[in-house]
């Protein structure tokens, strides 16, 4: 992933979260999340990415809209909810994850076996850190991102200039570009 504050690598957890993985695997070949953004930066805990559906600038083409709406069964697991984790979110019902994630900025024990773990952050905690040095306001109960649009945009890359960002044990060649 890349975003104009920097690179952030992925590596997927297959074997603790197969559908999860799939499903997210899909969305980034497809391009569902290049023009999406992070939506919430809240120092110490999450860094999340919008969901494909509502978060993307750029118009979706209908095979990206079906993959953006489905939903993945809640894939709980052992894995602990520490920095550089990438956990699914969702709403109330444990089984409504659909395309919106986090990057854990610190160790979050209060999410383990709540939210799926599917993978980590294995490059870029530079990154992460410049994003959590982002100027914030509240929101309820959400932190969000101050300024975002063309100027004060922090944008990521996933699909579009095949850079490895990898699947544990079976790397693969893929970018996504995504803003706050």
């Amino acid at each position: 992933m890349q975003t104009n504050y920097g690179d952030i690598e992925f590596g997927f957890y297959p074997t603790v979260a197969p559908k999860t993985v799939d499903h997210i695997f899909k969305l980034v070949r497809l391009g569902g999340y290049n023009t999406n953004h992070f939506f919430r930066v809240d120092k110490g805990f999450v860094a999340q990415v919008a969901d494909v559906a509502n978060g993307r600038s750029a118009p979706m083409n209908e095979e990206q809209r079906r993959e953006a709406e489905k939903t993945v069964v809640g894939e709980f697991s052992d894995v602990k909810h520490v920095r550089g984790i990438l956990s699914m979110g969702r709403y109330d019902d444990p089984d409504s994850g659909s395309s919106s994630f986090s990057m854990l900025l610190g160790n979050s024990p209060h999410l383990d076996g709540k939210y799926a773990i599917f993978g980590k952050v294995t490059k870029g905690d530079d990154t992460l850190a410049k994003l959590e040095q982002l100027p914030t306001r509240k929101e309820g109960i959400f932190v969000m991102v101050k300024a975002r649009g063309r100027d004060g945009e922090t944008c990521m890359v996933m699909g579009e200039k095949k850079r490895e960002i990898g699947w544990a044990g079976n790397p693969q060649n893929f970018n996504t570009y995504m803003c706050v």
